[in-house]
């Protein structure tokens, strides 16, 4: 009689659910690849040029994806947003990107220092459309020091480079 999953270690369990994600990951980014290729878009040498193509945030986000480390892009492209949202829905964004992002039990926390977040706290009251500007460049800064660089040496960007 088969005694299912629960014979099998936890560890190896756990390895097998990794596996799958990265699996599909690959199948999702692969398909997305092909079927932008006829866009002829090169893949930018600057965090600044990747982050102004769909293909290019696309493959970053596949390989930030991989790292765990998807919450500054996201933090990134939400405060791109909250900059050009009309004044009557600044203050309802503000808040959904300091809870998702800033507040230390957030779910998607990024990395920014005791000083930053203070700043931020004390500006969540009044919010305007330039509230996360020095966040969103502080990020921005961490990306393109530490992330961009290892993300053009990965087969991410190796990879998207050879099929563009």
């Amino acid at each position: 009689m088969c005694k299912g999953l629960s014979a099998i270690p936890s560890s190896c369990l756990e390895k097998a659910k990794g596996m799958r994600v990265k699996l599909s990951h690959l199948a999702e980014k692969q398909e997305w690849v092909y079927k932008h290729r006829a866009n002829e878009e090169k893949l930018p040498q600057d965090l600044e040029s990747l982050l102004n193509s769909k293909l290019g945030i696309q493959t970053f986000r596949w390989f930030l994806r991989s790292e765990f480390s998807e919450e500054n892009l996201e933090f990134w492209l939400a405060c791109e947003e909250y900059k050009n949202s009309p004044g009557s829905k600044l203050a309802g964004k503000a808040q959904n990107i300091y809870n998702q992002f800033i507040n230390p039990d957030a779910p998607h926390e990024v990395n920014l220092d005791s000083e930053a977040r203070e700043a931020l706290t004390g500006l969540m009251q009044e919010p305007t459309a330039d509230t996360f500007d020095e966040a969103q460049h502080r990020i921005f800064s961490l990306m393109a020091k530490d992330s961009f660089p290892r993300f053009l040496r990965s087969s991410y960007g190796q990879q998207t480079i050879r099929v563009l």
